[in-house]
């Protein structure tokens, strides 16, 4: 019980502070590679440079938690304050897109954190905003979600085979089989706000093994970037966006964080 509690205060700990510093959700999973049949446990991390910290399950905080591939989609089954935080079975081979997305959750950023917060995510629109009406000073309230996904693969790769949207908020959507790359070979990225591309944001891929080393694009008309992934291992694909908040959230901004994980 005092293991599941300390879990629970760390999860909600994380949430919280993650914008704090700019700091990154991703889906880890305890395999990228799993056979056919096998169970997959399916980690959420925080942190940064792909070193993280746990978030356990929370359903209060789930509004959706999927695993999507050629036998349809499924949900990821798990228990609250546990990590890893779901579980999925590959019932079939080829790619299965697993995808976490949060319900809003608020904070409070001082000013000084929450314009690093903005330079760091590459939010020039929002600091523009922010000036103009002379709130550069001021701290910010803003409600948060994360749009998370990673793509597995069971049996050769084939490029027939891809990742997918599962329509979350904001999206990344890899256009090619990040699988079936070969060294050398451009990977093409769709970033989508609400189901339509989204333009000018900035994306960014990070390797574990060389997380300084970190690629980076703003998104075009058609919401496309192009990373060269001369790397292998470990790769995380993640991007930001931040609107006006509702007025009944209480809050000046509402931010989308999307992630997309996969191993070469």
């Amino acid at each position: 019980m005092t293991r599941r509690l300390l879990l629970l205060l760390a999860a909600a700990f994380a949430l919280t502070a993650a914008p704090l510093a700019a700091h990154d959700m991703w889906i880890e999973p305890t395999t990228f590679s799993p056979a056919t049949g096998e169970i997959v446990g399916v980690k959420l991390r925080v942190g940064q440079d792909l070193l993280g910290d746990p978030i356990p399950r929370d359903a209060t905080l789930i509004d959706a938690f999927v695993a999507d591939g050629s036998a349809g989609r499924v949900p990821v089954v798990g228990r609250d304050g546990l990590d890893p935080a779901g579980y999925v079975r590959i019932a079939h081979p080829g790619l299965l897109i697993v995808g976490y997305q949060s319900k809003p959750s608020p904070v409070d950023l001082q000013a000084d954190k929450f314009n690093a917060y903005l330079k760091d995510e590459g939010l020039d629109a929002v600091a523009a905003a922010r000036m103009k009406r002379n709130e550069t000073a001021s701290p910010a309230h803003e409600i948060f979600s994360r749009c998370a996904k990673t793509i597995l693969r069971s049996a050769t790769p084939s490029d027939a085979d891809g990742d997918h949207a599962l329509g979350f908020t904001l999206e990344l959507v890899a256009e090619r089989n990040p699988y079936s790359l070969a060294r050398g070979q451009d990977l093409p990225v769709r970033l989508t706000y609400q189901g339509r591309p989204l333009a000018g944001a900035l994306v960014v891929a990070i390797n574990r093994l060389r997380p300084s080393e970190k690629l980076s694009a703003r998104s075009d008309a058609d919401g496309r970037v192009r990373f060269r992934l001369n790397n292998d291992g470990m790769w995380l694909i993640k991007a930001v966006h931040m609107i006006p908040a509702p007025a009944a959230s209480h809050a000046e901004w509402a931010s989308y964080w999307a992630s997309l994980t996969f191993q070469l």
